[in-house]
């Protein structure tokens, strides 16, 4: 499949229905006191632009593991005609280690993803943060733990992607049942407590401190909770929602200087596509606000 490319009149609309998506979700944790705070270049955007950044294309919450588990107990309170939520528990061909919170009515699939079985749709990424261990060599133990885990997790897509020997490498780990790995990384996520001294990491994506900016061992496989627990409001796009108090030190962790923008021929598309389908959406939003 070619890539679809979005003009800049369909960029803009899927910016407006992810924004749909985040001001929904925050609304659910508002009413039921469940903590979030929006990340990466969402908060970036927050700070630098207060809204999205122009080039753009996803948006993303994180939410410690215990307020995570509590979302899913309530997520029934999501208006079904904006949205619903996905991750390997409410949809059994849904292979990562995170939630996506999908716009009900469309379609978003991921460019070489086109034979996936899971449920598509224009989506906000929901990352669950789980505790990591206290000592280095935990860590490095753990953080390669998780990188098998997320490999066998991608083999569906590898498989068909891929060529020579990872083709054939990717074939044999898709073979592994996914119930047995989301068990193995049970192992971790069970041991996570919101009041515990520990910093925490997503089990299933590459560790926050080596994605961006490469920061000594010591930081690099986790961030400190009080990200998560020391929040304050911020606007965007017109709206308010959470991020984490000390943005400041935040940013520069993930991203080193930045409020300097990016060269010209690094401002592109996160996730590109092979299709997309709007639907009627967005329902609350005009294009040009």
């Amino acid at each position: 499949m070619k890539k679809y490319v979005l003009n800049p009149e369909e960029f803009r609309r899927l910016q407006l229905v992810q924004l749909e998506l985040l001001v929904e979700f925050d609304r659910v944790c508002r009413k039921h006191n469940i903590d979030y705070v929006i990340s990466s270049g969402t908060m970036l955007g927050a700070i630098r632009h207060k809204g999205y950044i122009p080039w753009d294309d996803d948006s993303d919450i994180m939410m410690l593991r215990s307020d995570y588990e509590r979302f899913k107990t309530v997520m029934n309170d999501l208006n079904p005609d904006i949205c619903f939520f996905q991750d390997h528990t409410t949809d059994p061909e849904y292979r990562w280690g995170y939630g996506k919170l999908r716009r009900t009515g469309t379609e978003y699939i991921r460019l070489g993803q086109e034979h996936m079985k899971n449920k598509t749709g224009i989506n906000v990424d929901v990352f669950p943060y789980d505790d990591i261990p206290k000592t280095t060599i935990g860590q490095m133990i753990q953080d390669f733990y998780c990188y098998c885990c997320r490999k066998i997790l991608w083999s569906e897509v590898g498989r068909v992607n891929c060529k020579g020997f990872m083709k054939l490498w990717y074939s044999l780990l898709s073979k592994i049942p996914t119930k047995s790995v989301f068990k193995w990384l049970d192992y971790y996520s069970s041991k996570s407590r919101k009041d515990s001294p520990n910093k925490v990491r997503i089990l299933c994506f590459t560790s926050i401190g080596k994605l961006y900016v490469k920061h000594p061992l010591k930081d690099r496989y986790g961030i400190p909770k009080k990200w998560f627990t020391d929040r304050a409001e911020f606007e965007f796009e017109g709206k308010q929602l959470i991020g984490t108090k000390d943005y400041d030190e935040c940013l520069r962790f993930w991203y080193g200087d930045y409020m300097k923008l990016p060269p010209v021929e690094q401002r592109e598309q996160h996730a590109p596509v092979s299709s997309i389908d709007f639907g009627d959406a967005p329902i609350n939003y005009k294009q040009e606000q």
